[in-house]
C-alpha cells in the first residue's frame, strides 16, 4: 500500500495514541497501523478508527486523570 502524501510504501505496524479526555489522558497502546516506510507517517484503517472510537466513548464515561489502554484487549 501507497502513502497517498508522498507516495512511499507502507507497512503494518502498531502504535501509540494519547488523546486527553475531560481534563485526563487515555493511552492507546498497540494500535494496527499502516506506516510509511519514508515519512514515517502513520494512517489507520476505517476498522480501526471505529474501533478507536468506541473504546474513546467509553473511556469518557468513567475516565480517570490517566487512563491506559491495551487496543487488543480493549477493541
Amino acid at each position: 500500500m501507497k502513502y497517498i502524501r508522498c507516495g512511499h510504501n507502507t507497512y503494518e505496524s502498531t502504535t501509540t495514541e494519547a488523546v486527553e479526555i475531560n481534563g485526563g489522558v487515555l493511552v492507546i497502546r498497540n494500535i494496527p497501523c499502516y506506516k510509511c516506510d519514508n515519512c514515517d507517517e502513520i494512517h489507520f484503517n476505517g476498522e480501526v478508527v471505529k474501533k478507536l472510537e468506541q473504546i474513546t466513548k467509553a473511556v469518557e464515561e468513567r475516565a480517570q486523570e490517566i487512563t491506559i489502554l491495551d487496543y487488543n484487549k480493549a477493541a
